[in-house]
């Protein structure tokens, strides 16, 4: 069975800025792409994001974006091919934002497995420090790989 997941997280701001955290270059460089990111997520554009851990910019592909809704991405897999990332963003009527990341596309060989699950720790890992930095202007993954 091919592998996917979905991971989320709440995060006590309105859903335009935690939508804009993701959505624009800047702010995601601030916690997520450590060695930078390059491009506004735009329906039909083409980004770079780069990390520390995994030097190299990426090119990913911006399938879908709905403003203060969804972000729909398409990224080459670590075992090839590509995967689609979804993220949704909703209201929680108490003032936060749940904020939910399902990733799929993998095969399922052993090294999909490895792959999706090293994905899985990454959103994870990048829901955490978007948390922090959206709330309280720290970035977690400062120094963290390099």
């Amino acid at each position: 069975m091919p592998y996917e997941f979905t991971v989320g997280g709440r995060i006590a701001k309105p859903v335009a800025e935690v939508f804009e955290a993701v959505a624009d270059p800047k702010k995601l460089s601030g916690y997520f792409t450590t060695g930078g990111a390059q491009g506004r997520l735009e329906t039909g554009t083409t980004v770079t994001w780069d990390f520390h851990d995994f030097p190299g910019a990426f090119p990913v592909e911006v399938i879908e974006v709905v403003a203060n809704e969804k972000i729909v991405l398409r990224w080459e897999a670590a075992t090839g091919g590509f995967t689609m990332v979804t993220m949704t963003f909703a209201d929680t009527g108490d003032g936060r934002t749940l904020v939910r990341i399902h990733e799929a596309g993998w095969g399922d060989t052993p090294a999909d497995e490895k792959a999706a699950f090293g994905n899985c720790e990454g959103w994870t890992g990048m829901l955490c420090a978007m948390k922090v930095f959206v709330e309280h202007g720290i970035n977690l993954r400062q120094g963290f790989y390099k």
